[in-house]
């Protein structure tokens, strides 16, 4: 360590330009991320806390400043390149999984990828932000202070970037193991950290997904599965919705206007059916999916490790399949959702972003649609699954006058202070952007001219201070509303389909039923019959019988509760 220079003088222009320049690579886009309305300012600050690290080194040896600094540059702004420039091409920050949707990448994609986002507004971008950094550079100096400074400050700078982990631990209770993924997760923000953390957290989860695909494939298959169509050509198509509420929705009787698109696509298609009485088992994205896309349900919880999914369904019943996806790819919670991806033949993964709070819009799903209803195959099944109404519902939709409607407390029934009329009206309008994605999706398979069928469901709903005493927000087992359960549930069937599939569906929509038992209503809708298959989960079939709708933790000895017994 070097000794305080008696001689030589603090400045403060100098300490603040190595803070500048030690932040800049990884707080420039942080910063233009939060200004920008793309996400919030905790980037920003976590950016700005792991950034600070790379000061005590010039603290205890100001001597070799300028090339501790030249050193950093280097190579951390180097590494920050990847991240700015995949910002600028995808307007998304990095993340693990972008090394998903690399290793999925064959040589000729990754050419063409080249190719196409190579382009003069990505170089200048990136020379601007090198002379930025080179300027910064050369404007700094050594910063000289007293040993006991550099021990206080330096001890100030670790403490506080190991908070996270203390208090995970001390507060929070959690597992060593548990702190720690968080103290990593705050560090994602922070070159060289976001490619270290991304890519370990990536090797992680595509190990815990391989291994349950792994299990899933030495599953036996349906037995005694037949498909009432033989090979007749068709198009069937999935939408999963997220976080939305039928509750806010105008068509199912909502006071604002949230669904107008959906509204006017049944009044010129008067056989759109709009099932009025679907709830969800569980108010969580996962593991609702592990029920309505497998055999799985309330009072058999694990049966989607030890049964096919509907994508095994229907890749056994010789349809090619899809899934197209705007939900992150790969993080801890959604390996399970990129689990079931893999299952399908094709995947699209249109939001590789580091934080689900960021403007990743739902209409990215539209191009790959398009492009899959074109698929010469003559047996489609196509899964799209939305990012919804999910929170922060203000990153839903974007801020323009068609969809950003309601600012005020028109239509809304009972009082709610200013921050919550905030956060009601945003999830209103992100309703109301919902409603404009589904509605093009049903439009876009109706124009295809294909034959078959069309299905929206939402998840799960989410309860936006609507049950009294409106004071609830987001989603919570242990506490369970209505609201949290209660969702759209809407199926269309082209002109072929019905011509060839007559039936009374109508006389069913206000039938009683929970998603949990969604692959037998697709399994009747599709024509398909086999040994698990059970007419009386239908929604659709003559022999449907009403069952008791649980909802709740089935892992919890009582933690299952009848949904129609809840008073609000």
């Amino acid at each position: 360590m070097q000794k305080f220079n008696q001689s030589a003088k603090f400045s403060w222009s100098n300490l603040i330009f190595i803070i500048l320049f030690f932040c800049y690579f990884s707080c420039a886009l942080q910063l233009y991320i939060a200004l920008s309305g793309h996400s919030n300012f905790i980037g920003l600050r976590d950016a700005i806390i792991y950034s600070l690290i790379w000061l005590i080194p010039v603290l205890f040896f100001p001597n070799y400043t300028r090339k501790i600094t030249a050193v950093y540059g280097i190579i951390v702004g180097g590494l920050s390149l990847i991240s700015i420039g995949y910002f600028v091409i995808y307007r998304q920050e990095f993340s693990q999984s972008v090394f998903f949707v690399m290793a999925e990448s064959n040589f000729n994609e990754s050419h063409e990828f080249i190719q196409q986002y190579l382009s003069w507004k990505l170089v200048v971008i990136l020379v601007v932000y090198i002379l930025i950094a080179i300027y910064l550079w050369k404007k700094v100096k050594p910063v000289y202070v007293k040993n006991g400074t550099k021990w206080i400050v330096s001890m100030l700078i670790a403490i506080y970037a190991i908070m996270p982990l203390v208090i995970s631990l001390t507060v929070k209770k959690n597992t060593f193991e548990e702190a720690y993924k968080h103290l990593l997760t705050r560090m994602e923000t922070t070159v060289p950290w976001q490619l270290i953390n991304s890519y370990i957290a990536y090797r992680s989860q595509l190990s815990s997904m391989e291994d349950i695909l792994n299990h899933l494939q030495t599953l036996p298959k349906l037995e005694n599965l037949t498909d009432a169509n033989g090979d007749t050509p068709r198009t069937l198509v999935l939408i999963i919705g997220e976080s939305t509420t039928r509750n806010r929705m105008g068509i199912y009787g909502y006071g604002r206007d949230t669904t107008p698109q959906i509204e006017q696509f049944k009044k010129d298609n008067p056989d759109l059916l709009v099932f009025n009485d679907v709830v969800s088992s569980r108010p969580y994205t996962i593991e609702i999916l592990q029920q309505a896309l497998t055999f799985a349900d309330e009072r058999h919880p694990d049966l989607y490790l030890k049964t096919p999914s509907l994508i095994y369904l229907m890749k056994q019943a010789g349809y090619k399949t899809f899934w197209i996806t705007n939900q992150q790819t790969m993080t801890e919670r959604n390996t399970m959702l990129t689990m079931f991806s893999k299952q399908a033949d094709e995947q699209f993964y249109m939001n590789n972003d580091r934080n689900q709070s960021s403007r990743q819009y739902d209409e990215s799903v539209f191009p790959p649609f398009k492009s899959v209803l074109a698929d010469p195959a003559e047996k489609k099944f196509i899964v799209i699954h939305l990012l919804g109404t999910h929170m922060k519902y203000e990153f839903r939709y974007p801020k323009d006058g068609e969809h950003d409607r309601f600012r005020d407390k028109t239509g809304i029934a009972h009082s709610l202070d200013d921050d919550k009329l905030d956060v009601y009206n945003s999830y209103d309008n992100a309703v109301s952007y919902n409603d404009y994605v589904t509605t093009t999706l049903f439009k876009m398979f109706k124009q295809s001219h294909e034959n078959g069928f069309i299905l929206y469901f939402s998840d799960h709903g989410e309860d936006v201070y609507q049950t009294p005493p409106h004071d609830v927000l987001g989603r919570n087992e242990k506490a369970p509303t209505k609201t949290m359960y209660t969702v759209p549930f809407m199926l269309w069937q082209s002109p072929q389909w019905r011509a060839t599939h007559p039936n009374n569906y109508q006389n069913y929509v206000d039938r009683k039923y929970s998603t949990q038992d969604l692959i037998h209503t697709w399994s009747d809708l599709a024509g398909l019959s086999y040994n698990l298959y059970e007419p009386q989960k239908s929604i659709v079939n003559p022999n449907f019988h009403q069952s008791t709708r649980w909802i709740g933790d089935p892992y919890d000895k009582n933690g299952l509760i009848d949904f129609d017994k809840l008073s609000h």
